[in-house]
Parts: structure tokens; sequence; C-alpha cells
């Protein structure tokens, strides 16, 4: 069959069907016939059961056939979207919804079993009316969603087996063969487990039955649940299988996961204990019918409804419980209920709960606490709760096991990785300082990772989810770098995908001076302290500190912007040390030559003067050339002082005139020879300190690329 992927086909209205037989070929008006008798004969069944009691019938199809089943899948049909996409998000959280009800549901199943119960001052068979109205209302609830998961699979598209070679496969989006394929596989299944069975034996069935009969409509309650409970469960395995395989996960966490496992065993516990309810109460009544048929009585004088009612007090001898004889009656494990009197409550919540607890000891136990009778069908009840529950209880185990694992796999690769660094160091010898920073180093990469790879995780993904998951993890912190504010959104996205994580430990040392640059580092958290000696040059000590914004590494953009650079790395000027614990982002050598070739706007103006702003490095040579500035302006003021005061002495000297000076001339040159003298020892003492000293050299100007071909 040629699935093509926009051919629909519109089902019209039985009315319609003349004038439509020229518009539609006759194939597909037969397919199209064929699938109406279909969900024409499911409306009915669905009809039937809402109809029931109503004196208009006419009006009711009326009204139904306006809102039948077919009219609502016409209505899916037309809409936009036609068909759901089995791998959607809808349908995914749709089906762990579903799943979760169907669990629910089958545990809500086993109530009906609750609802015969003994009077045992009548000796009786009775119905719990409260119990009744309690069940059905639940009932219904849960199979609202078994009809609308059918509604839903009649639109929910399937992948065509042929075309799984590569990839996700082709959504089939025909809708003749959606509803094929859904009517051969679970269609039968799904009718099976949301007809109101249960419901109709005890709204119609069990109020008819008079007489001796009344005392079977309880087999006739437990088969038809049981009936019912076996399609219920096996649509559950199935929907469990399809969500994971869809989405993976069922549940979230582990804990989630473990919990699931538990409340499905103590469902089978909850099941079984409802089981051991009803067959409590078959066993007595099957006591009572043996000692009617030896004395002769009536046995619809057993059922609570009927009417004359006759009180047998033989029964009480012939089927005692308080003090039990086995001779005339074994009730074997169901003495226990009888004897309890739970079966005689009209309590709900204390024989539920007593029942529950019954069934969880058994479960647990494997059944090694049963002391059976003789009768076939409590030997093989109690083989089912053996057999349940070592399959159940190793399921338990083994998964709890597995959740629970899964929680603790990280710490036990950290104590693992621990254990193997500890025989490692302990194997080199090495001494405790560099032992208690490895240890530190690594106490702190967990506490920040969990010990979760991110670059390996990040590496798989796909390039722009790696590059929308790099922007949120890294794009709030890099605007906290003045320099990354310059940047356009382009830039930045280049940047953050090629940014990697880093931790250093207290009193690690990031780089040294004189060492090579490989890396550059913007500072997210953490203290640092930055200091250079001018290539080891004596006197000389320039110390500074990096907080959270700072970068420092910045001789690789400079080399990574000019085109002309060699392939060696540049040499480290400055000594950066963390004082605390830091993290930053670090951007490698390749990485920022890569992004410095490819985005030329990185080579702007307002970036370098940025650039140069917040770069340690040129604030140590500005700081070291206003240094120098004002020691020549200091200098020359000196020169400039001494010069005016020799002129002052020359003009003294030229006023007096005669062969003796002046008192004015006298003071001059007094000042002048102190203020010589003065300058001479001060030379001199420094001649004799540092003899042949090179005069001072002011800081070397950090490089910058040329610009000069931009603005061209």
């Amino acid at each position: 069959m040629d699935y093509q992927p926009e051919k629909f086909v519109r089902f019209q209205p039985l009315s319609s069907d003349k004038a439509n037989e020229g518009r539609y070929g006759g194939n597909i008006g037969l397919r199209t016939g064929k699938f109406r008798n279909v969900l024409s004969s499911t409306s009915e069944k669905f009809q039937q059961g809402y109809e029931f009691g109503s004196g208009r019938i006419k009006d009711i199809r009326k009204s139904w056939k306006s809102c039948s089943f077919t009219t609502m899948l016409a209505k899916v049909l037309r809409s936009e979207k036609r068909v759901l996409d089995p791998q959607g998000p809808f349908l995914q959280k749709w089906n762990k919804i579903f799943v979760l009800s169907c669990i629910l549901a089958v545990s809500l199943d086993p109530l009906f079993y609750y609802v015969p119960i003994i009077d045992d001052d009548q000796k009786c068979l009775s119905y719990d009316r409260k119990m009744e109205i309690t069940a059905t209302v639940l009932r219904s609830f849960t199979d609202i969603f078994y009809i609308l998961h059918i509604i839903f699979q009649f639109s929910t598209g399937f992948i065509a087996p042929d075309s799984r070679v590569f990839g996700r496969g082709v959504l089939v989006e025909d809708t003749l063969a959606i509803a094929k394929k859904y009517i051969v596989s679970y269609f039968l299944i799904d009718i099976l487990a949301v007809l109101p069975l249960p419901q109709v034996v005890i709204w119609i069935v069990i109020p008819r039955l008079r007489g001796w009969r009344s005392l079977n409509t309880k087999n006739l309650l437990k088969f038809v649940v049981f009936f019912q409970y076996i399609p219920r469960v096996i649509r559950v395995y199935p929907l469990y299988k399809e969500v994971t395989r869809s989405s993976g996960i069922l549940t979230e966490t582990a804990w989630a996961g473990a919990a699931f496992n538990l409340i499905l065993y103590m469902l089978a516990s909850h099941v079984m204990g409802a089981f051991w309810y009803l067959f409590s109460i078959e066993r007595e009544t099957t006591c009572w019918k043996q000692a009617c048929d030896q004395n002769g009585c009536n046995r619809s004088s057993l059922y609570c409804e009927d009417s004359p009612h006759t009180v047998y007090g033989f029964l009480n001898t012939s089927c005692p419980i308080q003090t039990p004889n086995t001779t005339l009656f074994d009730f074997g494990i169901f003495l226990n209920a009888l004897d309890a009197g739970v079966v005689q409550s009209t309590d709900f919540p204390q024989k539920f709960f007593f029942c529950f607890w019954w069934g969880l000891q058994n479960l647990s136990s494997l059944g090694q606490n049963l002391q059976t009778s003789t009768y076939v069908w409590e030997i093989c009840f109690a083989v089912s709760i053996a057999i349940s529950g070592l399959v159940l209880f190793s399921l338990l185990i083994g998964n709890m096991q597995t959740y629970l694992q899964s929680t603790t796999t990280r710490l036990e690769e950290m104590r693992v990785k621990r254990r193997d660094a500890e025989q490692w160091m302990s194997h080199r010898l090495l001494p405790d300082n560099l032992k208690e920073r490895i240890r530190r180093y690594e106490h702190y990469k967990w506490q920040e990772t969990r010990g979760v790879d991110e670059e390996n995780l990040l590496r798989h993904l796909p390039k722009d989810l790696r590059r929308d998951i790099k922007r949120h993890l890294c794009l709030a912190l890099l605007m906290r770098v003045p320099i990354f504010e310059k940047m356009d959104d382009q830039l930045l996205d280049a940047m953050c995908d090629r940014l990697k994580p880093v931790l250093y430990t207290e009193d690690s040392y990031i780089v040294r001076e004189g060492d090579p640059v490989d890396v550059m580092l913007f500072i997210m958290r953490g203290r640092l302290l930055t200091t250079t000696t001018n290539g080891g040059r004596t006197g000389f000590f320039n110390l500074e500190y990096l907080k959270a914004g700072d970068f420092c590494g910045e001789e690789l953009l400079t080399w990574a912007l000019d085109p002309h650079s060699s392939s060696n790395f540049p040499i480290s000027t400055r000594t950066v040390q963390a004082l605390v614990e830091v993290e930053a982002f670090a951007l490698v050598a390749d990485d920022l030559k890569l992004v410095a070739s490819q985005f030329r706007r990185l080579h702007s103006k307002q970036l370098r003067h940025t650039f140069r702003f917040y770069s340690q490095q040129w604030r140590t040579w500005a700081a070291c050339f206003l240094q120098a500035a004002w020691r020549r302006y200091t200098r020359k003021k000196l020169e400039e002082s001494l010069r005016e005061e020799e002129n002052r002495l020359q003009d003294a000297l030229a006023k007096g005139g005669g062969s003796s000076p002046s008192l004015g001339a006298t003071i001059y040159a007094s000042r002048f020879a102190a203020n010589a003298l003065r300058a001479l020892r001060s030379k001199g003492s420094r001649k004799a300190r540092i003899p042949e000293r090179i005069p001072p050299m002011l800081l070397q100007k950090p490089a910058e690329p040329d610009f000069t071909a931009e603005e061209q």
C-alpha cells in the first residue's frame, strides 16, 4: 500500500452516501464503508450502555447521532493536525498518564470483591450498597481514560517498518492504515478492558436474580472481574515498554523509580487480599450449602434479600468458626478471615487493611505460613501466592537495588578514583604538601561537577544545541567581563562554544613569569594575585589583585590578533597565583586564533581601548610610564631652579662692580656651592654602591597588532 503523507480520507455521514458516490472512487467508498461499519458497531455498543433504562429511544438515537464516536473521530480528522506523532511531546505525556491510570484501574477493580458480606446473625449472604456505589463510580472514572486512549489511537500515526533503515523513519498519516493497524493489534483488548461488565453485574444481574441462584452471583462477579483483569494487566506492559522506548524513562528520579516498583508490589498484595476475602465468603457459603443438603433446608433462605427468610440454627454447629472442627468442614487458609469477622463488617478501611496486610505478609514470606486444606482450588490459590511472591519480590529487590545504586554510582566512582590517587601518591613518594593539593583539587572538582564529565557530555550533542547550552551557562558570566560587553551576539556565540570551565585550588600557580602562555583565563569566581619583576630586573616589583570579571593571559590575545605572529607562544610577563578556590573559563591558543581569524570585528579599535583599560600588563606599563614621566619632570624642575640661582648669582656679581663682593652676592654664592656639593655627594655615594649600574630602563611597552590594514 502506498502511503501518501498528504492523502486523507474524510468519512461522510450515512445520509450522504449516495451523494458522494460520484465524488469518490469505488475502492475508496468500499474501504470507507467497511471502516464505517466497524465504527458503527463500536458506537452501538457504547450507545446501548448509555440508552439502557430510557423510555425515549428515538430521541436518544438522534442525540447520539450528533455526538457519537464516529462524529468525534470525524472532528479529529477534520482538525488542522489530523494525525498525532507517536514520538511527539503530547502523546509521550499522555502515555505516561495513561500508564498510571491503568495501574490505578487495576488497583480499583478488586474493590468489587469487597461488595459481598456475610450477615452472621441471620446466616445469609448480603451486599454492601455503599461499596457498590463507590466501586462503580471509581471504575467509571478510570474507564474515561480508556475511552480517550481509544480515540487517540485512531488519530495516532505510526512509523512505516520499511522506512526505518535510516533515522526515525517516515510517519504514516493515512487514517485508514492507522485504523487498520490499531484494529488488528490492541483494539480488541482495549474494548474488552473498557466494557462495563462489573457495573452490569452489580446493578442489573444481581437485582434480577432470586432464590438459590443469587448465591452464585458472587461467582459471576468473581469471574467477570477476573476476566476483565487479564486484558487490563496485559495492556499495561506494552504501554510501559512504549513509554520507555519513546522517552527512555518513565520516572525522572531514582527514588521515584524505586517507589514505582514498590507500588507494584503493594498492588499485588492488595489483589491477593481481595481474592482471599471473596474466597473466604465462598468457602463459608459452600459449607452452608452442604449443611442445607444434609438437613433438607431451602437454599434460597441463605440469601438475605429473599423474603420470607428463615434462620437455620444448625449452621452454627455444622460450620463452626469460633471452635473450628476440620472433621465437619476445613476452612483452611480462610479461617482467619472468618474468625476475625472481616467478612461480616461493613467498615471498609478495617477489612481492606486487614486483607492487604494478609496479602503483603504472605507474598513476602512466599506463602510458607499457609496451612491449606485438601480443597484443590485453595491449594492452587496458595501456589499462586508462593509463585507470585517469589517473582514479585525478586523484581522488587532487583529493581530497587538498580535504582538506588544509580544514586550512589558517582560516589562510588569518586571513592575508586580517590583510592587510586592515594595509592599512586604513596607509590611515587610525593611530599605531604603535594598530596594535600591533589586532594583539595579532587574534592573541589567533585563539589562543582558531581563527577559529571561536562565536556564529554556536550561533545556528543548537536552543534546548535551545544551552542544554546553554552550560551545559557556562560553568557551571563561572560557579560561580567567588560571586554565582552563590546562584542556582538555572533562573536559571543563563537566564544561561548570554545570556552572550557577550569578549576584552580588555593595557592596554585596558574602561570609563572617567563613561561609560554597557551591559555587565556576569564575569572568568574575567586581571587588571584598577579606579580611581575619586569624580566628579573633588580629593584622592580609590581603587584595586583584579580577578581571576578578580570582576565589574565592577555599576551595570548595580542599574539592571536597579530596576523604576522610566529607559531611560538608569547612569553608571560606576570606570575598569577590563586589565593582561594578559583573558577574561570579558559580559551586555549588554537581556539583564540581561530576566533580572531574568522571574526574581523575582534580587531576593532573600540575593543582595543577596552582591552588596554582592563589589561594588567597595560596598567603596569602605564603606571611605570607615569612614574618615569614624573621623574623627568622633577629632574627638569631641579635643573631649572639651579639655572635660575646661577643667573641670580651672576647678576649680583655684575651689579657689585668692585673688587669686593656685596653681601647678597656672597649669600647666593654660598647657596649655589652648598647645592652643588650636595648633588656631588649624592652622586658619589650612588656610584659607590652601584659602580657599574646600567641606567634605569622603562618597562617595555606591551605589543599590539597593527590596525593600519583595517583603517585603510
